[in-house]
């Protein structure tokens, strides 16, 4: 079910906008009967789509329920706090945080950052190989999916180590005992990816937002809270691991020792910058080797999607940076832990279309020419052809495409006022026509037939040269903004029914004509009056027969015989008038 992944969609709540197909760096969103699915298997859990999401139809996971049960079970559950906490509880500090997750039932709070540590003491070693390569950083598990899924010939470049998250889990439990449960507290969905697929190392991820909801929930007033001796980070606090969460605060804990200087360090932040700066990287030659630090969250994890702090980047930077303390000649040289890791991600399964398979897609939403692909992106899409594939690959819908569901849209328009048979006609507060039929164009007399001819629709002709005679009622509902102005009127021995209206209120009105003179007009509307008096008598006899005592039947039959006399006659199989 999709509700198992870590980002789903509520199908009753989402609202037809494509917002997260327009914003989503990999267009991982199948749009289906009007509703926007996440794909799992294409899906890399950056959060963007939730962030943007306008009425909150994707959604997290929510993952408490299962923490909770973990307590209640009597296992020994340890909090492995992200380091850009120090940017999310600015309010409060680390052994009053560390106070509050022992009292909802922790047996203790190590920092992930010891992590960090133990992935950058490997790193170092490895850089001292001058080597030239590229060198990408495997911290961010967005990024992992992102390279395995998308970019699977870039998987080789990215090390064989596992993130800070799971070798902080394994140091855990190398210090704490092999029975010790780890449950992640950070800013990060895509940990829930982790936690899913290494649950020998993570039970579970929560996001910081969990974790208020939780304490609020549990009555922790963490203003309130105090903390005593034992509120100390086990097995000890982080060094310069507790810089990852920023832009290059990787790279600054690689080189915190000062024993790295040749190879070339860069960072990037943000998918679309990575995805970019890994494109280039194809023509750039090597002379040394190449470290890329890779974030999927602009400025680093303090700007993780499930993070609660909405200051700004520089404050939060300021604040990992401020709070870091480190001796660089206390720096482990080697890794307490093996940080290797073997991973397994499946490339997202890319489809290559061919020229008339995509223009036959696009013929399906009306775009038959180079002209037509306007590329406007309000389907979500970069252009159309993106689009058209999109199609092809099940992943979309033609009724995303706003300019062709416009088309269709006037056509239908067109069509059924065409085919009314009564005169219709829409007019701009100008008095300028937008729109008539031609049954109008013949009740406005000759000419107005003729320049119909020559401009179908009369679109642009001025309403009071067409129709001098009726110019002044459009008018009158233009300015006055009246909803609906129906009226008989005569005009050249001719009797109108003229129903005018409202569609934006004095900027645009449509009037409904029709010559009540002709025969047929006559003849519907004698019927239409005598049942009309038919329902009024009989409403009022039912009032007053059981006063009277009389009998209405023979006035039904009368006024019955009047409306036959004006029906249209059918003829039997001897086609004689019945």
């Amino acid at each position: 079910m999709e509700k198992q992944q870590p980002i789903y969609t509520e199908k009753t709540e989402c609202q037809d906008c494509c917002k997260c197909v327009r914003k989503c760096p990999v267009k991982a969103i199948r749009v289906e009967n009007g509703s926007a699915m996440v794909m799992p298997d294409r899906c890399v859990a950056c959060g963007t789509c939730v962030a943007v999401c306008p009425v909150g139809a994707k959604r997290v996971r929510d993952d408490l329920g299962r923490v909770r049960h973990l307590l209640r079970s009597g296992a020994r559950v340890y909090a492995s706090l992200a380091p850009s906490f120090v940017s999310d509880f600015t309010d409060v500090s680390a052994d009053v945080l560390i106070a509050a997750l022992r009292k909802l039932g922790f047996a203790g709070v190590s920092e992930t950052a010891l992590g960090a540590q133990e992935v950058s003491a490997t790193l170092r070693h490895e850089l001292r190989d001058q080597t030239p390569r590229v060198i990408i950083s495997s911290a961010c598990p967005t990024i992992v999916e992102l390279i395995g899924k998308y970019l699977p010939e870039r998987l080789a470049d990215v090390t064989d180590l596992c993130s800070p998250l799971l070798a902080h889990s394994r140091l855990l439990k190398q210090e704490l005992g092999e029975d010790a449960r780890v449950v992640f507290i950070g800013p990060c969905i895509a940990k829930k990816i982790e936690a899913d697929s290494f649950g020998d190392l993570v039970d579970i991820a929560i996001s910081f937002r969990d974790l208020r909801e939780w304490m609020e929930e549990d009555g922790i007033d963490l203003q309130q809270m105090t903390s005593g001796p034992e509120d100390r980070f086990v097995p000890g606090p982080a060094k310069e691991g507790a810089l990852y969460p920023v832009d290059g605060g990787m790279i600054a804990g690689i080189q915190a020792d000062c024993t790295v200087h040749d190879a070339h360090f860069m960072a990037f932040s943000g998918v679309d910058s990575v995805v970019k700066a890994l494109d280039e990287m194809q023509s750039l030659p090597l002379t040394k080797p190449v470290f890329l630090e890779l974030l999927a969250c602009e400025g680093g994890c303090v700007n993780g999607p499930q993070a609660a702090g909405q200051c700004a980047t520089i404050a939060k930077r300021h604040r990992v940076i401020d709070y870091t303390e480190y001796d660089p000649a206390t720096i482990a040289e080697t890794p307490v832990v093996d940080v290797a890791l073997i991973r397994a991600v499946t490339p997202v399964d890319q489809v290559e279309h061919g020229e008339d398979d995509v223009l036959e897609a696009l013929r399906m939403v009306g775009k038959y020419t180079a002209e037509d692909e306007l590329n406007c992106g309000g389907c979500g899409y970069a252009d159309c052809r993106e689009f058209a594939e999109a199609l092809l690959d099940g992943k979309a819908e033609p009724t995303m495409c706003i300019s062709y569901m416009k088309k269709l849209a006037q056509k239908k328009a067109n069509a059924l006022i065409q085919t009314m048979p009564s005169g219709v006609v829409i007019v701009q507060r100008n008095l300028r026509i937008v729109e008539c039929n031609q049954r109008f164009a013949e009740l406005m007399g000759p000419d107005a037939v003729l320049c119909h001819e020559a401009n179908p629709g009369l679109e642009g002709a001025l309403l009071p040269k067409v129709a001098p005679f009726f110019a002044g009622f459009f008018e009158r509902v233009l300015e006055g903004g009246e909803e609906v102005l129906d009226r008989d009127v005569e005009h050249a021995n001719t009797v109108y029914r003229m129903s005018i209206f409202t569609i934006e209120r004095h900027r645009i009105v449509g009037g409904i004509i029709q010559d009540i003179t002709e025969p047929a007009v006559q003849k519907e509307q004698v019927i239409r009056e005598a049942q009309d008096v038919i329902h009024k008598h009989l409403t009022t006899v039912q009032k007053i027969a059981y006063l009277l005592g009389e009998n209405a039947a023979e006035s039904q039959i009368s006024l019955n015989a009047i409306i036959d006399s004006f029906s249209p006659k059918s003829i039997d199989d001897q086609g004689k008038e019945r």
